[in-house]
């Protein structure tokens, strides 16, 4: 589909858009689908090309927050497996699945996630006292819990994936013992694997825009770049009450489509 030169415009800044805010906190799709819908774009058309042009994004934003990434490499290599399985699940059920089938449980499952970012410093409290009086020491990779969630978000990712990064953020800060900016870190190696895999699947078997998928790409890709650099510089405060504001608009978007 040949784009305007306006549209290919607001394509190119709704990718920088996006880009920057899932380096900070995800949920970039909610600012580059309805910009692909309005050029005309079918649904599965837009959503496909939006997984593709993300993830040179994602990989620019993870690149950018590497300092944080240092130590994690186990964690990296287990929870990515994870990562990689769900999201391929995602991409499998998007095809096979009418559009409407995530509509009425995604905000829902968003707001419980604000709801634990918000709560995640008294839960961690109150998870580190509990350890402690059993004598048990905190799983460096979060355990079961961590993996199956991480699963299900991971898959939700790979279908759609808007507010994928807020699921992320509050499972890992609640059920990892550490920082937040090293957990954005280890969130944005995960959308490049969940974003990848799906792209990789949808490349061979759905309807790709490329012009789309190539404004979106370069635009993501600059705004990786300028979220790493403002993310990491915002306090665990901040960033949470970021979390929340995405979190809150991306809710409302849903409930309102």
């Amino acid at each position: 589909m040949a784009l305007s030169i306006w549209e290919a415009l607001a394509v190119l800044a709704a990718g920088v858009g996006a880009g920057t805010i899932n380096t900070i906190v995800g949920s970039g799709t909610l600012i580059t689908f309805p910009v692909l819908l309005a050029t005309g774009l079918p649904p599965i058309t837009a959503n496909v090309s939006n997984t593709l042009g993300l993830v040179p994004g994602a990989i620019s934003g993870a690149i950018g927050y590497r300092r944080e990434l240092r130590g994690q490499r186990r964690r990296v290599l287990r929870l990515g497996t994870t990562a990689l399985i769900g999201g391929l699940s995602g991409a499998i059920l998007l095809l096979a699945l009418p559009s409407q089938a995530f509509d009425a449980i995604v905000p829902a499952l968003i707001a419980l996630a604000l709801v634990l970012v918000v709560l995640q410093p008294r839960l961690a409290r109150a998870l580190a006292r509990r350890r402690e009086r059993n004598g048990t020491t905190a799983p460096t990779d979060g355990g079961p819990a961590l993996i199956a969630g991480l699963l299900l978000a991971s898959a939700y990712g790979g279908y759609f994936g808007a507010a994928q990064g807020v699921l992320y953020l509050s499972l890992m800060g609640v059920l990892l013992h550490e920082e937040l900016q090293r957990v954005n870190a280890l969130k944005n190696v995960l959308a490049v694997i969940v974003n990848g895999v799906a792209a990789l699947f949808f490349v061979f078997v759905a309807d790709v825009d490329w012009t789309a998928v190539l404004l979106i790409a370069v635009g993501s890709t600059i705004g990786g770049q300028i979220g790493a650099k403002v993310g990491r510089r915002l306090s665990p405060t901040v960033l949470r009450g970021v979390i929340v504001a995405v979190g809150i608009v991306a809710i409302v978007q849903m409930l309102l489509r």
